[in-house]
């Protein structure tokens, strides 16, 4: 069956044909070269990375195909310090530490509205349009040359992730308390900024793209960072006006992805208009899969879930199939259900288990 047909199915919430597969499909479903190494490896794969990443996806049958990237415009505050720390566009200073570059500097913290808006935002017309056009294009070969579903990665940060790197978790969330004045005026400017890159991005990939994304984290693994209410007035706004602005340009669903407990935040991102969220962290409590189908499951498209934290990385072929299965099982029936990992595939899963998770899901049959 085509593959978007099957898409458009799990989006009408109709029990579709087969399970969706999705692996590097989107920027929350990746793997870390510490993991997708020794899978080439294991495989025997030779060549270019992209080259051996095409390989890997069709002999694992999966269902999408990934475009696009943050956007990160030249004339900014970006330079190179070292091989392994630089400053990045918005002024923060990131360490590479053998797995993420970690940001070690808050170009914000302490600052009062006036330092706000002197700062040196990015200036989003600085991105080359060739480097848009070049995602444009690979959108339209695979869409007008195969049936994978094709979806638009982000192309900005979030507003709320922005400011905890900017002036530190611990400040901005004593901000949100204590100075609603600064908070919002800064998700002003970085709404503009967003809806700015949005304008330059979205229009020419619209006819391309089955799905689009953006990622910011609201939740810890025990619950949001700061009550749904003060999510409903400060964050939601701003949230919301970046999506609908972004739906302005593209007729696609719109898949946001946040780490954490998000379970009762759900209401609020729906009526943002979030469409897929992304992912079933199912060792967060409440956040278990047959809570969320039961109270969410005719009104959002779920994506992920299956455990990153034990099951992938130290998990048997028969625990990997059990999880497999009993996901499966109660997410997939009437639709509403993408098949992922709950977050990006690390070092610390072997390629061994990444296999079985693709194999055991597209061997899935209802009642296994």
């Amino acid at each position: 069956m085509d593959r978007r047909q099957v898409f458009s199915d799990i989006m009408a919430h109709k029990t579709p044909q087969k399970v969706l597969l999705d692996l590097c499909g989107c920027p929350l479903s990746e793997m870390t070269p510490e993991a997708e190494e020794p899978l080439f490896s294991l495989l025997g794969y030779r060549g270019s990375r992209e080259g051996k990443r095409e390989k890997l996806f069709r002999y694992l049958d999966i269902d999408t195909r990934g475009v696009g990237h943050i956007l990160r415009p030249p004339r900014s505050l970006k330079r190179q310090i070292s091989s392994s720390a630089y400053i990045d566009e918005w002024g923060m200073e990131r360490h590479y530490t053998g797995l993420y570059w970690e940001i070690v500097t808050h170009p914000l913290q302490n600052a009062d509205l006036d330092e706000l808006e002197r700062y040196p935002w990015p200036d989003p017309d600085s991105v080359p349009q060739s480097e848009i056009d070049e995602i444009v294009s690979r959108a339209k070969y695979l869409h007008e040359n195969t049936d994978y579903v094709v979806c638009a990665s982000h192309p900005v940060y979030g507003i709320f992730e922005l400011g905890c790197w900017m002036l530190g978790f611990e400040e901005f969330l004593v901000r949100i308390l204590t100075d609603e004045a600064f908070v919002r005026r800064f998700f002003e400017i970085i709404t503009a900024y967003q809806k700015r890159v949005i304008e330059r991005y979205y229009p020419p990939l619209a006819p391309y793209i089955d799905f689009t994304s953006s990622g910011d984290d609201f939740a810890t693994q025990q619950g949001p960072f700061i009550s749904p209410k003060a999510f409903e007035r400060l964050v939601a706004p701003y949230f919301a006006e970046r999506i609908s602005y972004t739906k302005r340009f593209v007729s696609c669903p719109y898949l946001h992805h946040s780490c954490g407990n998000v379970s009762a935040l759900i209401p609020l991102l729906r009526g943002c208009g979030v469409d897929i969220l992304n992912p079933i962290q199912p060792t967060g409590a409440g956040m278990e899969p047959a809570n969320l189908k039961r109270l969410f499951g005719d009104s959002i498209v779920f994506h992920g879930g299956l455990d990153t934290q034990r099951v992938l990385p130290r998990g048997s072929k028969e625990e990997i199939d059990r999880a497999v299965y009993d996901l499966l099982n109660v997410m997939q029936p009437g639709g509403g259900y993408i098949f992922a990992a709950a977050h990006n595939l690390q070092g610390d899963v072997p390629p061994e288990n990444i296999i079985e998770m693709f194999r055991a899901a597209r061997a899935w049959k209802p009642g296994l």
